[in-house]
């Protein structure tokens, strides 16, 4: 991973990246199919992954929710719930930071786990978008939160998505290569997280 920088101010903290080998289709893949490659996007600080709204339970990426237990920088334990967002469900002035040509945009609805219900507000998003390169991609993450008081999660998410970003370098064009043979979408899905537009007049081309 080259040229990774952040800065933060509340409630926005950005990652710019590029990464050599990985292309877009990679990573629309990845998002469908992050069971496979979690403990790989961060050995050190992942514990585990299950999707509580599974991808054909919702009717496609758009609306699923997994869990993700993990312990940050911090060392506090989390069983955050995020569930992927529909462009149209995000505010306008969130949906301004899309400039890239592929876009995913997830919302923490519960930290913790407790009593979690599908539809619950989010407390924070992640905006995770990619385009392609000379030599693989480049893209940026953002995290916007939406609770009070919440001014340093920011630069705590920045140091734990940082290493993610850079491990998608190592491990993602050899595990989705592997999975290539596997024709059966409900084994390894696909969809394209490409977009039309940008800012708040995006859209998904095939979604």
């Amino acid at each position: 991973m080259k040229n990774t920088t952040w800065q933060d101010g509340h409630p926005w903290t950005h990652i710019d990246w590029e990464l050599d080998d990985v292309t877009p289709w990679m990573l629309d893949w990845f998002w469908v199919n992050m069971e496979k490659g979690d403990h790989l996007w961060h050995p050190n600080q992942h514990k585990g992954f299950e999707w509580w709204v599974s991808i054909e339970e919702a009717g496609g990426p758009l609306g699923s929710i997994h869990v993700a237990p993990q312990v940050w920088s911090d060392g506090k334990p989390i069983r955050p719930y995020i569930r992927m967002e529909a462009l149209e469900h995000v505010a306008p002035e969130i949906r301004d930071l899309i400039e890239y040509d592929h876009v995913v945009i997830v919302a923490g609805i519960s930290i913790l786990g407790d009593d979690v219900r599908r539809d619950d507000p989010a407390l924070a998003y992640r905006i995770h978008q990619w385009q392609s390169s000379d030599n693989g991609c480049v893209g940026m993450s953002s995290a916007v939160e939406t609770r009070e008081n919440a001014a340093d999660s920011g630069m705590i998410w920045a140091a734990h998505a940082t290493q993610e970003v850079g491990n998608w370098e190592v491990f993602l064009p050899t595990l989705s290569r592997l999975y290539r043979v596997i024709s059966d979408p409900e084994i390894s899905p696909y969809y394209s997280f490409k977009v039309g537009g940008s800012g708040r007049d995006a859209r998904y081309v095939e979604l």
